[in-house]
Protein backbone atom coordinates (compact mmCIF):
# COMPACT_ATOMS: atom_id res chain seq x y z
CA UNK A 1 0.00 0.00 0.00
CA UNK A 2 1.22 3.09 -1.11
CA UNK A 3 1.90 5.68 1.76
CA UNK A 4 -0.17 8.18 3.23
CA UNK A 5 0.61 11.92 2.48
CA UNK A 6 -1.03 12.45 5.87
CA UNK A 7 -2.10 10.72 8.87
CA UNK A 8 -3.89 11.51 11.69
CA UNK A 9 -4.51 9.62 14.51
CA UNK A 10 -6.85 10.56 17.56
CA UNK A 11 -5.49 14.03 17.64
CA UNK A 12 -5.89 15.96 20.94
CA UNK A 13 -5.40 20.17 21.38
CA UNK A 14 -6.18 22.06 24.27
CA UNK A 15 -5.53 25.95 25.04
CA UNK A 16 -5.57 26.25 28.80
CA UNK A 17 -8.87 24.74 30.04
CA UNK A 18 -10.43 24.76 26.40
CA UNK A 19 -10.38 21.39 24.19
CA UNK A 20 -10.32 22.74 20.57
CA UNK A 21 -9.24 19.44 19.08
CA UNK A 22 -10.66 16.19 20.33
CA UNK A 23 -10.13 12.86 18.76
CA UNK A 24 -9.63 13.91 15.17
CA UNK A 25 -8.32 11.22 13.03
CA UNK A 26 -8.13 10.98 9.01
CA UNK A 27 -5.46 10.59 6.48
CA UNK A 28 -4.84 12.06 2.83
CA UNK A 29 -3.13 10.52 -0.42
CA UNK A 30 -1.38 11.78 -3.30
CA UNK A 31 -3.30 13.66 -5.67
CA UNK A 32 -6.55 13.97 -3.18
CA UNK A 33 -8.09 17.45 -1.93
CA UNK A 34 -9.53 17.08 1.37
CA UNK A 35 -11.73 19.88 2.77
CA UNK A 36 -12.22 21.13 6.11
CA UNK A 37 -15.49 22.23 6.83
CA UNK A 38 -16.92 23.73 10.29
CA UNK A 39 -18.28 27.17 12.12
CA UNK A 40 -15.21 29.15 13.48
CA UNK A 41 -14.27 27.66 16.38
CA UNK A 42 -14.97 24.37 15.68
CA UNK A 43 -11.17 23.33 15.29
CA UNK A 44 -10.14 23.81 11.72
CA UNK A 45 -7.32 25.54 12.02
CA UNK A 46 -6.10 24.52 15.14
CA UNK A 47 -6.26 20.82 13.18
CA UNK A 48 -4.43 22.08 10.29
CA UNK A 49 -1.66 23.97 12.43
CA UNK A 50 -0.83 21.03 13.80
CA UNK A 51 -0.31 19.28 10.70
CA UNK A 52 2.18 22.22 9.47
CA UNK A 53 3.82 21.79 12.55
CA UNK A 54 3.14 24.92 14.29
CA UNK A 55 1.35 23.30 16.66
CA UNK A 56 2.40 20.84 19.34
CA UNK A 57 -0.67 18.19 19.98
CA UNK A 58 -1.37 17.51 23.28
CA UNK A 59 -1.64 13.57 22.53
CA UNK A 60 -2.68 11.76 19.27
CA UNK A 61 -0.44 10.56 15.69
CA UNK A 62 0.68 12.78 13.16
CA UNK A 63 2.34 11.81 10.14
CA UNK A 64 3.18 13.98 7.33
CA UNK A 65 4.83 12.04 4.65
CA UNK A 66 5.70 9.57 7.47
CA UNK A 67 7.24 12.26 9.68
CA UNK A 68 6.44 14.13 12.66
CA UNK A 69 6.21 17.52 11.53
CA UNK A 70 6.92 19.06 14.90
CA UNK A 71 9.71 17.25 15.70
CA UNK A 72 11.21 17.16 12.27
CA UNK A 73 9.77 20.09 10.79
CA UNK A 74 12.58 20.90 8.28
CA UNK A 75 12.17 17.72 6.67
CA UNK A 76 8.36 18.07 6.24
CA UNK A 77 8.71 21.76 4.84
CA UNK A 78 11.05 20.23 2.10
CA UNK A 79 7.46 18.46 0.40
CA UNK A 80 5.22 21.01 1.69
CA UNK A 81 3.41 24.39 0.96
CA UNK A 82 1.60 26.82 3.04
CA UNK A 83 -0.64 29.74 2.66
CA UNK A 84 -1.70 30.98 5.75
CA UNK A 85 -4.96 32.85 6.62
CA UNK A 86 -3.23 36.09 7.32
CA UNK A 87 0.36 36.93 6.00
CA UNK A 88 2.88 40.17 6.63
CA UNK A 89 5.22 41.24 4.26
CA UNK A 90 8.29 43.55 4.55
CA UNK A 91 6.27 47.12 4.35
CA UNK A 92 8.02 48.42 1.20
CA UNK A 93 9.28 45.19 -0.61
CA UNK A 94 8.23 44.78 -4.51
CA UNK A 95 6.68 41.75 -5.69
CA UNK A 96 9.67 40.08 -7.93
CA UNK A 97 11.93 40.58 -4.86
CA UNK A 98 9.70 38.54 -2.03
CA UNK A 99 9.55 35.92 -5.16
CA UNK A 100 13.47 35.76 -5.74
CA UNK A 101 13.71 36.08 -1.99
CA UNK A 102 11.44 32.43 -1.47
CA UNK A 103 12.85 31.24 -4.36
CA UNK A 104 16.31 31.29 -2.89
CA UNK A 105 15.24 29.13 0.00
CA UNK A 106 15.07 25.87 -2.61
CA UNK A 107 17.17 24.08 -4.15
CA UNK A 108 14.60 23.42 -7.38
CA UNK A 109 12.52 26.65 -6.88
CA UNK A 110 8.92 27.10 -9.29
CA UNK A 111 9.17 29.24 -12.29
CA UNK A 112 7.84 32.05 -10.42
CA UNK A 113 7.72 34.09 -13.50
CA UNK A 114 5.36 31.81 -14.82
CA UNK A 115 3.26 31.81 -11.52
CA UNK A 116 2.93 35.09 -12.11
CA UNK A 117 1.34 34.93 -14.85
CA UNK A 118 -0.96 31.80 -14.27
CA UNK A 119 -2.01 33.45 -11.04
CA UNK A 120 -2.87 37.47 -13.09
CA UNK A 121 0.02 39.13 -10.79
CA UNK A 122 2.20 39.62 -13.74
CA UNK A 123 1.35 43.37 -14.18
CA UNK A 124 2.05 43.80 -10.65
CA UNK A 125 5.69 42.17 -10.50
CA UNK A 126 6.90 45.72 -9.63
CA UNK A 127 3.98 46.97 -7.03
CA UNK A 128 5.14 47.26 -3.69
CA UNK A 129 3.03 44.54 -1.83
CA UNK A 130 1.12 46.36 0.86
CA UNK A 131 -0.10 48.33 -1.59
CA UNK A 132 -1.96 44.87 -3.91
CA UNK A 133 -5.30 44.30 -3.29
CA UNK A 134 -6.55 41.99 -0.53
CA UNK A 135 -7.28 39.27 -3.63
CA UNK A 136 -4.29 39.99 -5.11
CA UNK A 137 -2.09 39.57 -1.56
CA UNK A 138 -3.70 36.31 -1.56
CA UNK A 139 -2.39 35.02 -4.77
CA UNK A 140 0.68 36.25 -4.18
CA UNK A 141 0.57 33.94 -0.99
CA UNK A 142 -0.07 30.53 -2.95
CA UNK A 143 2.12 32.09 -5.36
CA UNK A 144 5.00 31.61 -2.76
CA UNK A 145 3.78 28.57 -1.20
CA UNK A 146 4.04 26.66 -4.35
CA UNK A 147 7.83 27.83 -5.04
CA UNK A 148 9.08 24.47 -3.71
CA UNK A 149 7.01 22.28 -5.81
CA UNK A 150 4.75 21.01 -2.61
CA UNK A 151 3.80 17.32 -2.85
CA UNK A 152 1.33 18.76 0.18
CA UNK A 153 -0.45 21.94 -0.26
CA UNK A 154 -2.53 23.50 2.75
CA UNK A 155 -4.85 26.63 1.90
CA UNK A 156 -6.76 28.44 4.64
CA UNK A 157 -9.35 30.08 3.44
CA UNK A 158 -8.03 30.76 -0.07
CA UNK A 159 -10.41 32.37 -1.72
CA UNK A 160 -11.35 34.78 0.47
CA UNK A 161 -11.32 38.50 -0.85
CA UNK A 162 -11.65 37.24 -4.49
CA UNK A 163 -13.87 37.94 -6.89
CA UNK A 164 -16.01 35.53 -8.98
CA UNK A 165 -13.39 35.39 -11.69
CA UNK A 166 -10.48 35.10 -9.96
CA UNK A 167 -12.33 32.36 -7.34
CA UNK A 168 -12.79 30.36 -10.84
CA UNK A 169 -9.21 30.66 -12.16
CA UNK A 170 -8.00 29.68 -8.45
CA UNK A 171 -10.03 26.83 -8.82
CA UNK A 172 -9.07 25.60 -12.17
CA UNK A 173 -4.85 26.65 -10.77
CA UNK A 174 -6.07 23.54 -8.35
CA UNK A 175 -7.30 21.37 -10.24
CA UNK A 176 -4.03 21.69 -12.46
CA UNK A 177 -1.85 20.70 -9.60
CA UNK A 178 -3.67 18.11 -8.68
CA UNK A 179 -3.47 16.78 -11.78
CA UNK A 180 0.58 16.98 -10.70
CA UNK A 181 -0.08 14.20 -8.42
CA UNK A 182 -0.15 16.85 -5.12
CA UNK A 183 -2.24 16.60 -2.32
CA UNK A 184 -3.96 19.51 -0.97
CA UNK A 185 -5.51 20.40 2.29
CA UNK A 186 -8.38 23.39 2.30
CA UNK A 187 -9.90 25.18 4.75
CA UNK A 188 -12.95 26.99 3.33
CA UNK A 189 -15.93 28.21 4.62
CA UNK A 190 -17.38 28.17 0.89
CA UNK A 191 -19.42 25.19 0.77
CA UNK A 192 -19.86 25.84 -3.68
CA UNK A 193 -15.68 25.62 -3.57
CA UNK A 194 -15.52 22.42 -1.90
CA UNK A 195 -18.34 20.92 -3.91
CA UNK A 196 -16.34 22.06 -7.08
CA UNK A 197 -13.00 20.47 -5.76
CA UNK A 198 -12.53 17.90 -2.97
CA UNK A 199 -12.63 14.87 -3.15
CA UNK A 200 -12.75 14.14 0.47
CA UNK A 201 -15.06 16.41 3.61
CA UNK A 202 -13.85 16.47 7.09
CA UNK A 203 -16.50 17.96 9.08
CA UNK A 204 -16.14 19.56 12.80
CA UNK A 205 -18.28 20.72 15.33
CA UNK A 206 -16.63 22.41 18.28
CA UNK A 207 -13.20 20.85 18.18
CA UNK A 208 -15.13 17.28 17.46
CA UNK A 209 -14.88 15.28 14.20
CA UNK A 210 -18.32 14.42 13.23
CA UNK A 211 -17.64 13.13 9.79
CA UNK A 212 -14.85 12.00 7.41
CA UNK A 213 -15.21 10.57 4.11
CA UNK A 214 -16.23 10.93 0.29
CA UNK A 215 -19.04 13.93 -0.52
CA UNK A 216 -21.72 11.63 -1.15
CA UNK A 217 -21.12 10.13 2.38
CA UNK A 218 -21.60 13.59 3.73
CA UNK A 219 -24.81 13.53 1.74
CA UNK A 220 -26.06 10.57 3.35
CA UNK A 221 -24.64 11.24 6.98
CA UNK A 222 -26.30 14.60 6.93
CA UNK A 223 -29.41 13.21 5.78
CA UNK A 224 -29.19 10.62 8.65
CA UNK A 225 -29.34 13.84 10.87
CA UNK A 226 -31.70 16.03 9.24
CA UNK A 227 -35.24 15.35 10.43
CA UNK A 228 -36.80 13.56 7.52
CA UNK A 229 -39.60 16.45 6.76
CA UNK A 230 -37.06 19.11 6.00
CA UNK A 231 -34.76 16.88 3.86
CA UNK A 232 -34.95 17.60 0.08
CA UNK A 233 -32.78 15.27 -2.20
CA UNK A 234 -30.53 17.26 -4.96
CA UNK A 235 -30.07 19.98 -2.35
CA UNK A 236 -26.23 21.59 -2.35
CA UNK A 237 -23.62 20.74 -0.05
CA UNK A 238 -24.25 24.53 1.32
CA UNK A 239 -27.96 23.56 1.88
CA UNK A 240 -27.46 20.58 3.79
CA UNK A 241 -24.39 22.66 5.73
CA UNK A 242 -26.73 25.18 6.44
CA UNK A 243 -29.14 22.37 8.17
CA UNK A 244 -26.37 21.08 10.29
CA UNK A 245 -24.72 23.73 11.46
CA UNK A 246 -25.60 23.84 15.05
CA UNK A 247 -25.65 27.50 15.14
CA UNK A 248 -27.76 28.04 12.25
CA UNK A 249 -30.76 25.32 12.95
CA UNK A 250 -34.29 26.74 13.31
CA UNK A 251 -32.98 30.50 12.13
CA UNK A 252 -35.70 32.29 9.94
CA UNK A 253 -36.10 35.90 8.52
CA UNK A 254 -38.94 36.39 10.79
CA UNK A 255 -39.10 39.93 11.98
CA UNK A 256 -35.94 40.80 10.25
CA UNK A 257 -37.15 41.63 6.50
Amino acid sequence: MAEKVVQVEQLRLSYQRVQAVRDVTFSLGEGEILAVIGQNGSGKTSTVECIEGLRKPDSGLIRVFGKDPWRQRGEVYKKMGVQLQETEYPLKIRVEEQCRLFAGFYERPADWELLLSQLGLADKRKRQVRKLSGGEKQRLSVLLALMGRPKLLILDELTTGLDPEARQGMWRSLESIQKGGAAIILVSHYLDEVERLADKILYLEKGEQCFFGTKQGFREYAKSRIPREEWEEGQSLEQIYLQLAPETKGLTTEGIL
